[in-house]
């Protein structure tokens, strides 16, 4: 299991039915030498209700290649419906882009090179960062004076609208069942662009059934109108949910310790089936008896797939877009 760098204090997450759960950063880190690195800090999808595997260990390794310090951030999620995620998932990916600044010096990184990339929900909490940043206090003495606002964001197939062309599923677990115009408004990210939001590189595909390719449109040409240096890629054809679109992603490999982003949702199942058994559903109850994170992802998978596993296939056209994101941030950090 990979060192987890929590973001919180002991007793300053409280997020009901976490179990042990705390947001938190597994590193990525370039330790062959000394020299001082831009960060990224990957923000897998998931709908708000987990963290995906498939968008976490497998990206970081690609930016790690490309001389990156890189992290994923498990942040908070809300499957089982305990309570809507809020504002919280914003405080912890505002808390993360903190603390890589925080600890620059130690870790070699380019406090001014600080960037983001987020997948489908996990480009809406990066999004939401981007736009509502300076919403978030420092959360203590020690990151009074350090910026949250990343220096770039990579927005993949992004969740980004609650308008016309939202996913609602994303919205229904961020924000509740009934949420209010005004909670609504303020998680439509593209009414909320200024010309102080970072930088961005989006990109979609034009048939994406599950968060139509609006979204990335919405927000390009708000950034557009701002005056936001921004760059879109709108691919032919490939179904929500690429990831990195190529062979090891198709072949299921999403790295040896890639399960780790399932923990708040293995933990909120344990701590519900102690406390209320009937809150879990029949299919899901093997799952939620799992020992670990690692065996809890594989019965989790094979319950809501019905035991089969979907079967990819690489879209070597949108492969491309990590070296096409590689090039803009390297113009624009």
């Amino acid at each position: 299991m990979r060192e987890q760098i929590r973001l919180y204090a002991p007793g300053a997450y409280t997020y009901p039915m976490s179990g042990s759960f705390v947001p938190n950063l597994v590193p990525y880190l370039h330790t062959e030498d000394d020299t001082v690195r831009p960060a990224m800090i990957v923000v897998p999808g998931g709908g708000y209700a987990v963290v995906s595997p498939t968008e976490g260990e497998i990206v970081a390794e690609r930016f790690y290649e490309a001389g990156y310090q890189c992290f994923v951030l498990t942040y908070t999620t809300d499957m089982m419906q305990v309570q809507p995620v809020g504002r919280q998932a914003l405080e912890d990916i505002s808390r993360a882009v903190r603390m890589v600044r925080l600890r620059a010096a130690e870790w070699h990184i380019d406090p001014g090179k600080v960037a983001c990339c987020g997948f489908s929900a996990g480009a809406h909490v990066v999004a939401s960062l981007a736009v509502h940043g300076a919403e978030q206090a420092p959360e203590t003495k020690e990151t009074a004076e350090i910026r949250n606002r990343p220096d770039a964001v990579v927005l993949s197939y992004p969740v980004i609208t609650s308008g016309q062309y939202a996913h609602r599923d994303s919205f229904k677990l961020l924000l509740g069942e009934h949420p209010t115009e005004e909670a609504l408004d303020w998680a439509s990210l593209e009414k909320h662009v200024t010309k102080d939001c970072p930088p961005a590189f989006l990109w979609q595909t034009l048939d994406d059934e599950l968060v139509p390719v609006e979204n990335s449109i919405l927000y390009t040409r708000a950034c557009r109108e701002a005056g936001v240096p921004c760059e879109l890629h709108l691919f032919r054809s490939g179904k929500h949910g690429l990831s990195l679109a190529n062979a090891r992603w198709a072949a299921g490999d999403f790295g040896e310790d890639s399960s780790y982003t399932m923990e708040q949702t293995w933990q909120t199942m344990r701590a519900l089936s102690e406390k209320n058994p009937k809150a879990i559903p029949a299919f899901l109850a093997k799952a939620a008896a799992a020992e670990s994170a690692k065996d809890f992802n594989r019965e989790f998978d094979l319950a809501i797939t019905g035991g089969t596993l979907p079967q990819n296939h690489p879209v070597p056209a949108v492969a491309k877009w990590t070296d096409l994101a590689l090039a803009f941030l390297a113009a624009v950090l």
